[in-house]
């Protein structure tokens, strides 16, 4: 079993910067891999990044560029580096993990899930 817990949303102006932090628990959290999703109001929830246990990255086209995923196995904690931030990136953003060591962009292929942080970005 994994718990996981988001921090770090809130608002900021169109062009400014946050990062998420996912805070997980379980001793085999380095075999995990984990991913970001986000759900906008009205909109089905998507795929952003996800990271591998080995470290291995993978971005939606609408954040390469802009999104960093990175991870420390030692502290169990995945972070999300957002970076010229747009208001379309306005969404609750959910951090996920998977019992397994690929990256995969379907929100059923993911395991656990944490409440969800809000990011709002104003135009």
């Amino acid at each position: 079993q994994v718990q996981l817990v988001e921090s770090g949303g809130g608002l900021v102006q169109a062009g400014g910067s946050l990062r998420l932090s996912c805070a997980a628990s379980g001793r085999t959290f380095s075999s995990y891999t984990m991913g970001w999703f986000r759900q906008a109001p009205g909109k089905e929830r998507e795929f952003v990044a996800g990271i591998s246990w080995t470290g291995d990255t993978r971005y939606a086209d609408s954040v390469k560029g802009r999104f960093t995923i990175s991870r420390d196995n030692a502290k169990n904690m995945v972070y999300l580096q957002m970076n010229s931030l747009k208001p379309e990136d306005t969404a609750v953003y959910y951090c996920a993990a998977r019992r397994d060591r690929t990256i995969r962009i379907g929100v059923i292929e993911y395991d656990y899930w944490g409440q969800g942080t809000q990011v709002t970005v104003s135009s």
